[in-house]
């Protein structure tokens, strides 16, 4: 991979060859009003802008066993234990009349599937109630990206790509675009994509856009085999990140802004392929 990430040369180059030739034209030939110096001026700007936006850096990935590393750059929003309470319904359980309907969030039928941990389809989840807990909820951590982070994702762990979807939100043709430090924003448009590790255990990670962020850029497909860190997509602008892994063979390494700990206010930074957001709970018990 070079300096910048996919799609992120040209526009980088065309805007400071621009840029470099109106200035030349503004001391060689005419300024015109110093109009000319001006254009040449914003032109660098924005390509400093793009260069920032698109920069994309080698990164060590940890070769710790039973780690998940982190799919964003970025403050961590959350960190939520949850359990499913419902599911999006098919054809004939959305003719059934038993869904509910949410504007937001669109349409569910309110039973999760048998086997929540397999992540077949899009479900409700909800925050796990203290003493409530099951082998059948799930982890959850959210990353916020603001336009000044790295916008390329990484994949958590090495494995397979066993399924992708694109999904345009509720209420718009392709909202909502709520803010993506906003937890609500977990509804915005999105890409959900499936992992299965070589291990055998499946993740999810969901790419949302934010309220300028609004291209998801995959690049990589169904069936594809990963390394631990590589590339598989980018979010163009601010936008977050949600990983999602099995509470009973995962714990979280990493803090929340909603933990209000005073010495990680935003929430812990954490840099895409590098920070470890869990640790397999059999691994950190046999340290």
């Amino acid at each position: 991979m070079g300096l910048f990430a996919r799609g992120g040369t040209t526009p980088v180059v065309l805007s400071s060859v621009m840029g470099i030739a109106s200035l030349l034209i503004a001391t060689f030939v005419d300024p015109v009003m110093h109009l000319v110096t001006l254009t040449g001026v914003l032109c660098l700007m924005f390509s400093a802008f793009l260069a920032n936006f698109f920069r994309d850096p080698d990164r060590p990935v940890p070769k710790d066993v039973g780690v998940l590393v982190s799919p964003a750059d970025g403050h961590v929003m959350f960190v939520v234990r949850e359990h499913s309470t419902g599911r999006r319904p098919s054809k004939m359980e959305l003719e059934s009349g038993e869904c509910e309907n949410d504007s937001l969030t669109g349409d569910w039928f309110p039973e999760p599937l048998s086997t929540p941990l397999s992540f077949d389809t899009e479900q409700r989840w909800e925050k796990v109630v203290v003493g409530q807990e099951s082998n059948e909820d799930v982890w959850r951590v959210a990353v916020f990206m603001s336009p000044l982070d790295v916008h390329v994702n990484r994949v958590p762990e090495a494995g397979t790509i066993i399924k992708m979807e694109h999904r345009t939100g509720k209420g718009r043709r392709k909202g909502p675009f709520l803010p993506a430090f906003k937890k609500e924003s977990e509804y915005n448009e999105r890409v959900r994509t499936q992992f299965k590790s070589d291990n055998g255990e499946v993740l999810e990670i969901t790419q949302i856009s934010g309220a300028l962020a609004r291209t998801i850029i995959p690049w990589k497909r169904e069936g594809d085999v990963l390394r631990r860190g590589e590339r598989y997509g980018m979010i163009r602008v601010g936008s977050r990140v949600d990983l999602r892994v099995p509470a009973a063979i995962y714990e979280p390494m990493v803090i929340g802004a909603d933990s209000k700990n005073p010495s990680y206010p935003k929430g812990q930074f954490v840099s895409a392929a590098v920070s470890i957001l869990f640790r397999s709970i059999n691994s950190a018990e046999e340290e």
